[in-house]
Order: structure tokens, then C-alpha cells, then sequence
């Protein structure tokens, strides 16, 4: 099966208009280049931002990159094959982020908040889902979604849930003034558009998160956004929360692309904010077919706010950060048999969409599988300093 069926459909439907900055490994000088979408082409703009980070650190980044002239160039369709089912000896497209630290968002909406309480009742157990999930909706009986996180009437929901023997982690984080926010993966570890995503084979109940993410500068100003795979292992989250890092932190498990689409006069936070994300699962094995899609109107808290939450000053991070922002759609639809819900098979094949973003595709492999993980940030400074391009590192 193929990823896409026309390359094309990775980029945003107004892709002419928009600011599209990626990365592509290049096989020529044996490391990574950043790269803007200019005319049908990839321009290589390596020589004045060393670093995806020093880009979307300096002022106005949208500005800057209109004025770079670039050096060396690719035909993009060339690379967008190469990156999907024609993979051969060429450019091929990275993660869009580098030194940015990966963090997600979690139980940022209601529904995600029920499926959480879900997976705690089940203790990961797929097959004890469903019965929960009847029970919690009868006891609940309220909709979440109309609840502001950390407001009089979220305590009060709260209080009457925990009375109700309902209490959990998630109740905290979904409605109380705190978000949760973790570290999704280790710089430079977060995979591409094409790439395999990985889940552990330890997993029999997992999941793809569909999610818009944002970046998020070192002084906590959001500059653009980016498609995003939250792979979650929901049998380990299950077992307990304090298991999240296991369920979250594996081999190819955290997915973003396929480009950063940067704030300026035709896209701005704004348009992430009514952005709905599509996700598709084809399974490759058993032709089945999962379909839907996550609002992010519906989301309990601003992605705004959700930033300033994340870098200020209890925490800086110099090199900034890239933010999941979580995902509604928690697929309960059973695969594999009554009561079974959903789990990924080898080789399924997921695209997450969204018009004014394109399409981020990868195919589902083990963790253990997938192509490992051998670059780090040592192999970036030595691949930056063969170029010669280290002394511009950080400059703005």
C-alpha cells in the first residue's frame, strides 16, 4: 500500500501562499539541511540558519526566510517521492524540528479526559473497556466539554466526581488549573514525514494521537505550527500514570510534519485554533479502515495559554520548544474482535491532516523494528562543523 497516492497531498491545500520550512537529510554532505518550499523547489538555506532552531529564534522568522536567498536547491516532488514510496539514494525529508525540546500536552479535552479515566479503570485491560465506558458516561453526567479547567465550576465538577468515587490523576489535570505537560522524546528524536512510527512490542492496546503542535520560542512566543503523531501505548498508560513516560518515550514514537508552517499575514494561531486534524488508519493486513477527526475548537484549554504554561519563568528553554497539543479522537472502534477496540497492526498505514498543514504520513512498524535512533545532537555539531557552518550557530 502506498503512503499517498499523490505526493503532492503532503503539502497544505494553499500551499502558494504559505511559509513552508522543513528539514531534509542530504546525502552529499552526510547530515541535515533546513529548507524552504520556494517555486516547486527546496531551498537549501543551511548557510544562514544553521539550525531549524536558529531560525525560529530569530525576530519575525516568517520575514527572514522571505529574504534568504539560498544556495543549493532540490525539485520538491523528487523529494516528497523519494521520501514516501520511492525511497532511494537522494535528499529525503527529516522531522521539521532540531534543537527544540519535545513536549506534549495531555487530557486537553474532554473526551480524552473520559478516555483516560477509561484506561485507569481498565488497568490497560482493552477487553474491560467498553463495560467502563458505559458505566463512567451513566456517572459522569456532565458535559465536560463545557467545563473550563481550573474555574469555580471545574472544582466543584470535580469534587462531586471524586464523591462519586471517580477521583484520578486525569480528573486533576483535565479540570484543575494545572495542565499536564511532559516530555514527549529526546531532542532530535522525533521522526518524520514517510518515516516508520514506531510501538513497542510490548503493547497489545495502542494508538495514534492526532495533534496540531506549535512552536514555541525560548521567550514563550508561538511562532508556527506543524502536524504531529502522539503514539500512545494505552495498555502501559493504563496499568498506571506513573508509567506514562514507557507509553509515551519509545523508538520512532513521536512524529511531526511534514513541514512547520510559520505565523505570518495568511496563518497565525488563530487558524490553529479552528483547525480540524483528520486522521486516517489503513490497515495494510486486514483492510480495515478508521476515519475521523480532531476540532480543535473543542480543545478545554487555549494553546496560548497552554505555551505560557510551558516556558516562563519557572522553566526556560534556550533552544525553545515544540508543543503537542493533544488530540480529541481516542479510537474506541473494535479491530480485532467484540470488546477488543483498537489497536495498531504491523505495517497500518496513518495520515494526519489538515488543509492549511498538509498531510503528515508514516507506515506502523515495532520500536524495536523501526530504524533506530543514531543521531544525536554530537553527530549534528560534527556535521554542521564539516560545513563549516558551526560559528553561525546561535548567531541572530
Amino acid at each position: 500500500m502506498r503512503l499517498l497516492d499523490d505526493p503532492a497531498d503532503v503539502l497544505p491545500a494553499d500551499a502558494d501562499a504559505a511559509t513552508l520550512v522543513g528539514r531534509v537529510f542530504d546525502p552529499a554532505v552526510g547530515g541535515p539541511c533546513v529548507v524552504v518550499v520556494r517555486d516547486g523547489r527546496l531551498l537549501d538555506i543551511t548557510g544562514t540558519f544553521p539550525t531549524m532552531t536558529d531560525l525560529l529564534e530569530s525576530p519575525d522568522p516568517a520575514q527572514r526566510v522571505a529574504a534568504v536567498a539560498g544556495s543549493r536547491n532540490w525539485d520538491l516532488t523528487e523529494v516528497l517521492r523519494n521520501s514516501l514510496d520511492e525511497p532511494g539514494s537522494g535528499p529525503r525529508l527529516l522531522a521539521p524540528v532540531d534543537l527544540s525540546v519535545l513536549k506534549a500536552a495531555g487530557v486537553t479535552f474532554a473526551h480524552s479526559l473520559m478516555e483516560r479515566l477509561i484506561e485507569e479503570r481498565a488497568g490497560g485491560d482493552p477487553r474491560a473497556a467498553s463495560s467502563f465506558r458505559a458505566q463512567l458516561e451513566q456517572l459522569v453526567g456532565a458535559d465536560l466539554a463545557a467545563v473550563r479547567p481550573g474555574s469555580a465550576d471545574a472544582a466543584t465538577l470535580k469534587e462531586e466526581l471524586s464523591a462519586k468515587g471517580l477521583w484520578s490523576q486525569y480528573l486533576e489535570v483535565g479540570l484543575g488549573p494545572d495542565p499536564e505537560v511532559f516530555t514527549k522524546g529526546p531532542v532530535l528524536s522525533a521522526v518524520g514525514c514517510g518515516q516508520e512510527i514506531g510501538v513497542s512490542s510490548l503493547s497489545a492496546w495502542n494508538n495514534p494521537e492526532p495533534e496540531m503542535a506549535i512552536l514555541v520560542t525560548s521567550e514563550g512566543e508561538v511562532v508556527g505550527a506543524t502536524l504531529g503523531n502522539d503514539v500512545n501505548l494505552r495498555d502501559v498508560e493504563g496499568r498506571s500514570a506513573l508509567l506514562l513516560p514507557r507509553a509515551k518515550d519509545n523508538n520512532a514514537s513521536a512524529a511531526v510534519g511534514p513541514f512547520i508552517r510559520l505565523f505570518d499575514r495568511h496563518f497565525g494561531l488563530d487558524d490553529v485554533r479552528r483547525a480540524d486534524v483528520r486522521l486516517q488508519v489503513l490497515g495494510e493486513d486486514d483492510g480495515f479502515v478508521l476515519d475521523g477527526v480532531s476540532s480543535m475548537p473543542l480543545i478545554s484549554r487555549d494553546p496560548e495559554a497552554l505555551a505560557r504554561y510551558t516556558v516562563g519563568d519557572s522553566h526556560q528553554y534556550p533552544d525553545g520548544v515544540l508543543l503537542y497539543l493533544g488530540t480529541l479522537f481516542a479510537p474506541s472502534v473494535d479491530r480485532d474482535g467484540t470488546d477488543m477496540g483498537f489497536t495498531h497492526h504491523l505495517r497500518d498505514v496513518v495520515r494526519i491532516s489538515s488543509p492549511q498543514l498538509g498531510t503528515l504520513v508514516n507506515r506502523v512498524n515495532t520500536s524495536e523494528a523501526a530504524p533506530p535512533w543514531d543521531f544525536g545532537i554530537r553527530d549534528l555539531i560534527r556535521s554542521l562543523a564539516e560545513r563549516g557552518l558551526t560559528d553561525s550557530v546561535g548567531v541572530r
